[in-house]
């Protein structure tokens, strides 16, 4: 059902105006560990990416089912849930953490920076505008209600589109079927925003880390008689190289696939949500060893 998030036509992201890029000291400790937060599933395009250029790398996912969705709450409530799923994953002491979440980025990246760093380094995923702006446009954006129009993803387009024709396209209910791998609504909320998304659009931002995992029915469903699909940007692969610069770690894809795997939901040890394996990256992830 779901692309791999390496497909050759998505294209990573790009740092938020101010984030920190700067790369730590190399290191050559083994195992690597790097933690990965989202209120959700929306995460394992990241830890995907991660496993593809570290497979050596331990790797812990925290999420909070239960306070899912993220997306309605207040700014100050996504800030407290972000914090205690990251505390989760601090807990098992990681050398990186990546919060694979929009929404948590826009509300409580500096919260979180605030509270790990410089101990743990702290990355965020902000929408890839500014590599699907570089080709001149016209852009559209695919993300939730919430961050539709919203002050964070309207800076993002002043900063990085300037003078680019972006369409904002707002996908009620794809990131809550995805989530929960409902055919029938991620294929009606798919079909809806293909249907929002006019014919010349080139290029396409995957603006939630949910819709990442269903690439592959997105592209087909923008696909226009006598027309080349729209590339599709997505940002997963470019936070995990973050991720690795940002520890002084370099990609090893040929390093032994001795990455062994650490599921939290709500702070306890658990098995990967029944859901992945609906998707590639999900697959993948379940092959690997459960924690030492």
């Amino acid at each position: 059902m779901g692309q791999n998030s390496t497909d050759r036509h998505l294209h990573g992201g790009r740092h938020r105006p101010g984030e920190r890029t700067a790369a730590a000291p190399p290191r050559d400790r083994a195992p690597l560990k790097i933690a990965l937060m989202d209120v959700g599933i929306g995460l394992l395009t990241a830890a995907a990416a991660v496993r593809g250029l570290r497979p050596d790398a331990d790797l812990v996912l925290s999420s909070d089912p239960a306070g899912m969705p993220w997306g309605p709450r207040t700014p100050e409530d996504i800030t407290a849930r972000a914090l205690a799923t990251a505390e989760a994953a601090a807990a098992r002491r990681p050398d990186a953490l990546i919060v694979a979440c929009n929404t948590a980025t826009v509300h409580a990246l500096p919260a979180l920076r605030a509270r790990f760093e410089p101990g743990l380094p702290v990355i965020g995923t902000v929408p890839a505008v500014k590599p699907a702006a570089a080709g001149g446009g016209p852009v559209a954006i695919w993300a939730t209600p919430a961050t539709t129009g919203s002050r964070y993803q309207r800076g993002l387009i002043d900063a990085f589109a300037a003078g680019v024709r972006v369409v904002e396209v707002p996908c009620p209910g794809l990131s809550d079927g995805v989530e929960y791998a409902n055919e029938a609504d991620i294929a009606f909320a798919v079909a809806a925003a293909a249907r929002r998304t006019p014919d010349e659009v080139r290029a396409v931002v995957l603006g939630c880390t949910h819709y990442e995992l269903v690439a592959g029915r997105i592209r087909a469903a923008l696909q226009r008689p006598g027309l080349p699909p729209p590339v599709l940007h997505a940002s997963a692969d470019a936070v995990a190289a973050q991720a690795l610069r940002r520890i002084g770690a370099h990609p090893a894809p040929e390093a032994p696939a001795t990455g062994t795997l650490t599921v939290l939901l709500n702070g306890r040890e658990a098995a990967l949500p029944a859901t992945a394996p609906a998707y590639a990256e999900g697959r993948l992830l379940h092959t690997l060893a459960p924690t030492r």
